[in-house]
């Protein structure tokens, strides 16, 4: 009996620790600027289960209304820890967004990947050992659009209406394998 006990014990366990492994999480690149670590990792609690059922096809619409209303009732039960609605949606919809489009063009974020990389390695290790991450994300942004347009001078103006500025068609997915790359550069402290 009791080595019994011990068995599903232990297969109780091993399960549980199995499906959070398999738990998708949120990508870094694709939280708001303004996100916490905290508010990244309740989104993450409250809707894994949607972020993998859209990692493994499901559509972006019917994991939204299932995300929605669980961070809905998760503010409306003041389980958030303060974040609001607004704070935790925006965080939910962007992952959801990119792990939809990263299902349906696998190959082109592969390419993304190897071609920002390379555009931006430099900035990568100036990150690692130090460059303030805002500054090399600029960079990194200017050179993307230079990329594509290498006439392209950002305009340093504030102020200026952005339907004046003249800026390059780019597909978003540059700038958050970008963001993704200057982001994991960071080192972390303990």
């Amino acid at each position: 009996m009791k080595k019994l006990s011990k068995i599903i014990t232990t297969l109780f366990m091993v399960l549980t620790l199995s499906q959070t492994a398999l738990a998708a999480e949120v990508p870094i690149e694709s939280a708001p600027c303004n996100a916490t670590v905290e508010s990244i990792a309740i989104t993450e609690q409250l809707i894994s289960d949607e972020l993998t059922a859209v990692q493994n096809g499901e559509g972006y619409q019917p994991a939204w209304a299932r995300a929605n209303r669980k961070i809905f009732d998760a503010v409306i039960n003041e389980q958030t820890n303060g974040y609001g609605y607004a704070d935790i949606a925006n965080i939910a919809r962007n992952a959801l967004i990119q792990y939809r489009d990263m299902y349906l063009r696998p190959d082109y974020y592969e390419v993304q990947d190897e071609a920002i990389y390379s555009l931006i390695a430099d900035l990568i290790a100036d990150v690692q050992i130090g460059k303030d991450y805002t500054e090399a994300l600029d960079e990194a942004y200017t050179r993307i659009y230079q990329s594509i347009d290498p006439s392209y001078k950002p305009n340093g103006e504030i102020g200026i209406d952005r339907i004046y500025l003249d800026i390059p068609a780019a597909d978003v997915v540059k700038f958050s394998r970008a963001r993704k790359f200057l982001l994991e550069a960071i080192p972390q402290t303990e």
